[in-house]
């Protein structure tokens, strides 16, 4: 599956490093610093269900540069998504599943 992960924080860092270890093309959507951190040093999950070591990912801030995928991974806080949510039109095709991962105690 082509996963895109909307934010790359605690909640969309591990169920995207979790795909992308079970073999998934996974697409990280972050800024800023985690945008950098992502691209220079990968997703390291340390986990008492097992850790995950990812040197490398694919990371951007891009969506119009990742293009549709099979599933959209909503990661942010509940309080980003409706800024978010008008970005998300380049990933989606006529199959593609959002899944809201809501982020925040008031979601």
């Amino acid at each position: 599956m082509r996963i895109a992960v909307v934010g790359a924080g605690a909640v969309g860092g591990v169920f995207g490093a979790r795909l992308a270890a079970a073999g998934h093309d996974v697409m990280f959507l972050a800024r800023g610093a985690t945008l950098a951190a992502l691209r220079a040093r990968g997703l390291h999950l340390e986990s008492v269900h097992g850790d995950v070591q990812l040197p490398v990912v694919h990371a951007t801030n891009d969506p119009a540069g990742v293009g549709p995928v099979d599933l959209v991974l909503v990661g942010v806080k509940a309080t980003q998504v409706a800024a978010v949510a008008p970005t998300l039109a380049p990933l989606l095709g006529p199959a593609t599943a959002v899944i809201p991962l809501q982020n925040g105690v008031e979601a």
